[in-house]
């Protein structure tokens, strides 16, 4: 279970320009179930237009291909999308003090890079790349079927770099 938010700092699809927009998913799986398939939903900033909230909703959900179908799990592998959510993201990415909050939906904040000498490693995009192990102060889901809260687990944060 987790959340993770992108913020496009450069970028377009088709002509669209995306660039400055927010896009958040909140995901659970477990590897415990056969094809541990995904259960996700999607925040797309709803200042962004119908055709920049369009685009971004076929590059988060593999529907125009590309690098996604090769980072995005929920893209490639068995998944259930149960909501794609116009929605004011706030959200700010400064190193070791990042946040999110989607209002009535999702709040997560991190404290400051992990300390411990281990690393946290998974299929989630951006582990390829240089980064960072963070803690989260909070991290609150409350979406339907979506619904977790934790605090003082793991965090990642990296820089992306998709296309296609």
């Amino acid at each position: 279970m987790g959340v993770l938010s992108w913020l496009i700092e450069d970028g377009a699809a088709n002509g669209t320009e995306l660039s400055g927009l927010p896009v958040a998913l909140a995901t659970r799986y477990s590897d415990d179930e056969p094809g541990s398939p995904w259960t996700w939903a999607l925040y797309l900033d709803a200042a962004a237009s119908d055709p920049q909230r369009d685009a971004l909703e076929a590059i988060f959900t593999g529907g125009f291909g590309g690098d996604a179908l090769s980072h995005f799990p929920w893209a490639w592998k068995d998944s259930e999308l149960v909501a794609v959510r116009p929605v004011e993201i706030d959200v700010d990415h400064t190193r070791r003090r990042q946040r999110l909050r989607i209002r009535d939906h999702i709040s997560v904040r991190i404290r400051d890079r992990y300390a411990g000498v281990e690393t946290v490693t998974c299929v989630i995009p951006g582990h390829d790349r240089a980064g960072e192990e963070l803690v989260a102060d909070e991290l609150v889901v409350e979406d339907g079927s979506l619904a977790f809260s934790y605090r003082g687990v793991c965090g990642y944060g990296t820089t992306f770099d998709y296309s296609g």
